[in-house]
């Protein structure tokens, strides 16, 4: 499947409103979604239809095209990748996001590595999905240093960054003449960016109303 990074919902981001924050709260759902998608796709739909929806092993295997043993196996063993994954969430304090985002956009104007590094975790991670139509997009980073040479290349093109609430945190959305290149949400907690998850296919953000970002 590649690189996926769940569909974004964009809004104004001019305080939030009680939708953006029932949003910030289901960040966390949406994180496990990026995890999920790391599954193998019968270790997915084991775990999914076991987990999720109660189905008995004998109804998985046939689906899944195993043995009730081996579709029990495949379940225990997504089941182990999603528990030790650390599903990152936001802080709760949206203007702290703002001001950690609006450091790392001021130091990439700069060319600051310096800066950029301090605002990021050492561990940070750089999804972006460039689908189908856009494959050399589909990537990702992992580290401090990979990320910034990533957002140092990102800064060189020829972009209108416009600051937006993705998900219901801090994010961005790119444009070139007037029309989105990229969405970025950005995952604050405790004063460091720890992920940043970038929509880049053009199908999908064909279908974004930036109407909310006014003007």
């Amino acid at each position: 499947m590649g690189v996926h990074v769940p569909d974004a919902v964009i809004s104004s981001p001019d305080g939030a409103s009680p939708e953006d924050e029932a949003l910030l709260a289901d960040s966390v759902g949406l994180a496990l979604q990026v995890v999920l998608d790391t599954l193998a796709p019968a270790e997915r739909l084991a775990f999914v239809l076991h987990d999720m929806f109660g189905l008995p092993f004998d109804q998985i295997a046939p689906i899944v095209g195993r043995s009730p043993a081996m579709a029990r196996q495949l379940a225990s063993r997504a089941r182990r990748r999603v528990r030790g994954a650390e599903v990152q969430a936001p802080g709760p304090d949206t203007r702290r996001q703002w001001e950690v985002v609006d450091a790392f956009f001021a130091a990439a104007r700069r060319g600051d590595f310096g800066a950029l590094v301090a605002v990021l975790d050492p561990d940070v991670v750089l999804r972006s999905d460039g689908g189908t139509a856009r494959p050399d997009l589909s990537l990702v980073a992992h580290g401090a240093d990979a990320v910034v040479e990533h957002g140092l290349k990102v800064h060189q093109a020829v972009a209108r960054f416009r600051p937006a609430l993705v998900n219901g945190a801090a994010g961005m959305v790119a444009t070139i003449a007037g029309q989105p290149v990229a969405v970025a949400g950005f995952t604050v907690s405790r004063g460091k960016i720890v992920e940043i998850d970038i929509i880049a296919d053009p199908e999908r953000l064909r279908r974004l109303d930036l109407a909310v970002l006014g003007d």
